[in-house]
């Protein structure tokens, strides 16, 4: 046997390579269907087949040796640990998809207006608190945002740019993109726990005082007013103390310490102010939309927009 030379003595052994590395394809995949909820519909959106697709998620599951998804026969449901690795993946793709425009953006910065339309309780309590920041990154892009409940501007007629919208949009002619699912809760100020108590079931919220959506054919979610029901025998209704059809009105009269209400999670994110109770009772839920023009398919200003939008909701309470 020919004996080893220096070199060959001094040369390290290349590291070996991790036994579970994770695949950025995979990684991808597992993104898309953990936000459509089934194959499908991932692979429509990823130009792939829905078998493809399915062996994606499978090679990943067995090299992570865990379960991501339940089947079921209504679509796929998140596992603890898919809920862990989807919370990780999506904050990195938001993190990606901010540098990559900011990359771009550095040799072309995108300028002019930006008009966005919301309703009135996401524009006031989460939007604006967070527009700053994009107005600090794209400094040549001017931003108007109009809030209103009772009309959706119509953005073929370029009444707005983009919209960000609590329902599926109505109009045609329009790119959606389903940003996150928004759900509700109740919520109360302390100085009213102090006063009231908390309730433990919800048959407790009888004794309580309730604020609930006033008739309005604008409210933001079928069966608004599930509070009114949630825990009682079956045909009978609490009667509230107020009526208010504005959700951003339902806020500040809980805020104030009246009662108790029934308000969506991104409106409590960055208030210290009020307080979850009963967190097992959940009320309806609805899809947040970002909406824009097929003529604006191309637009830097909306791109970077978009791109800031799901990066702040990677990282918001919803």
């Amino acid at each position: 046997m020919a004996r080893g030379t220096p070199t060959d003595i001094l040369m390290p052994k290349p590291p070996r390579e991790a036994k579970h590395r994770m695949d950025w394809d995979k990684l991808r995949v597992f993104h898309a269907v953990a936000e459509a909820g089934s194959f499908t519909h991932a692979g429509e959106s990823l130009n792939l087949s829905q078998s493809a697709v399915s062996r994606q998620i499978g090679a990943l599951e067995e090299s992570l040796s865990a379960t991501l998804f339940h089947r079921h026969a209504r679509g796929l449901i998140l596992t603890e640990q898919g809920e862990l690795l989807f919370k990780t993946v999506r904050e990195v793709f938001g993190k990606l998809a901010m540098t990559e425009a900011m990359i771009a953006e550095a040799k072309d910065k995108p300028t002019g207006p930006l008009a966005i339309t919301t309703t009135v309780a996401f524009g006031t309590t989460w939007l604006a608190p967070r527009i700053r920041r994009f107005i600090e990154i794209y400094p040549d892009i001017e931003v108007t945002i109009l809030v209103d409940d009772e009309r959706e501007l119509d953005l073929t007629m370029r009444e707005a740019d983009v919209a960000i919208r609590l329902r599926p949009p109505r109009q045609p002619d329009l790119i959606q993109r389903n940003l996150v699912t928004v759900r509700w809760h109740v919520y109360a100020s302390p100085d009213y726990l102090a006063s009231h108590g908390t309730p433990e079931t919800p048959a407790d919220l009888d004794k309580h005082l309730l604020i609930v959506y006033g008739d309005s054919p604008t409210a933001p979610v079928q069966d608004i007013n599930w509070l009114l029901n949630a825990g009682t025998t079956s045909g009978r209704q609490r009667q509230p103390i107020l009526r208010l059809n504005n959700t951003h009105g339902i806020y500040r009269a809980v805020r104030s310490g009246l009662g108790l209400g029934a308000l969506p999670d991104y409106m409590i994110a960055d208030d210290a102010n009020l307080v979850r109770v009963l967190p097992e009772l959940e009320g309806p839920t609805i899809d947040a939309f970002f909406v824009y023009p097929e003529e604006l398919r191309h637009s830097k200003r909306i791109a970077v927009f978009r791109d800031f939008l799901i990066h702040q909701i990677a990282h918001s309470r919803f």
